[in-house]
């Protein structure tokens, strides 16, 4: 065995169990299973034996095989790009889309995870030519750790207060609490928003929190997840049963208007509770210049 068969093997292993560790298929059924979720595997093993072979070819001097990182570089962002169409294309065809946010936070999370991989399987190649196997060992599951940690941003949770509201009418004018929607005229649709619609408001936890709530994309993303985790009453051609939100402009407070397949309150505070965070809609203006 030579001497650096040891660290590209513990490197390639620690660098695909990171790589499985941060590969779900959860409820929103991406990526698809079994074969969504076999080519992302062979990217994870790919971005593995890149990771752990650089090591060697730095200890070796062959300093032009580390290009080889930026050529996978450039190929982890074309998997971006896959991601991206794919979902772009799909969403057409969802009752309730995800947004385009949505899905470029997605397809950044999919090139993201690779270079978790690639640091994985570096850092443990690393510590076992450094001081010894075991050294390795320890090294990589404290990397698989902080994979798992970095597999999931925040949850909508963390920056908003959400409770269930109250549905009514004003004449033709239908309002979630006191957050005004729309204006329902066919009297069949008001009997079934009154019968089937179910409401909440998310009450932001601070002045970012109503930036980043503001944000269309983080909103479309409330309503996709509902679609997923209650169902929608509708089918194509509805545009009255629509789902929709609607904000405060005073207080910044967001109103969530659906009409669910399955009438469960609860369960509707849970599943938006844990929407996340959409990187691409974050806003932090407390850290601006300006505002200090």
């Amino acid at each position: 065995m030579g001497e650096y068969t040891l660290p590209i093997i513990l490197g390639i292993v620690f660098g695909v169990i990171g790589r499985l560790v941060m590969l779900k298929t959860d409820y929103r059924q991406y990526p698809t299973y079994p074969h969504g979720g076999i080519i992302h595997l062979a990217l994870g093993i790919i971005a593995a034996g890149l990771g752990s072979i650089a090591v060697p070819a730095l200890f070796e001097e062959e300093y032009a095989a580390i290009t080889f990182l930026a050529l996978a570089a450039q190929q982890f962002r074309d998997v971006r790009n896959m991601e991206r169409n794919t979902l772009t294309e799909l969403d057409s065809m969802e009752m309730v889309s995800r947004g385009k946010t949505y899905i470029e936070g997605i397809a950044m999370a999919f090139e993201g995870r690779n270079y978790l991989v690639i640091f994985t399987s570096f850092v443990t190649s690393l510590t076992v030519l450094l001081f010894n196997w075991w050294s390795g060992v320890i090294v990589g599951v404290l990397a698989i750790a902080m994979c798992a940690y970095y597999k999931s941003g925040k949850q909508l949770v963390k920056i908003s207060d959400i409770s269930p509201a109250a549905i009514r009418f004003e004449g033709p004018n239908l309002f979630v609490e006191d957050i005004h929607i729309m204006n329902v005229g066919v009297i069949k649709t008001k009997e079934l928003i009154q019968e089937r619609g179910m409401g909440f408001i998310l009450t932001p936890k601070s002045m970012d929190s109503v930036v980043t709530l503001a944000n269309l994309g983080q909103r479309q993303a409330v309503l996709h997840d509902l679609s997923v985790g209650l169902g929608i009453y509708r089918d194509a051609g509805n545009p009255s049963l629509v789902p929709l939100t609607r904000r405060n402009i005073n207080d910044g407070r967001v109103a969530v208007f659906f009409l669910p397949q399955i009438q469960n309150v609860e369960q509707g505070v849970r599943v938006i509770s844990k929407v996340p965070i959409l990187e691409n809609a974050v806003r932090i203006p407390s850290e601006s210049d300006a505002k200090r």
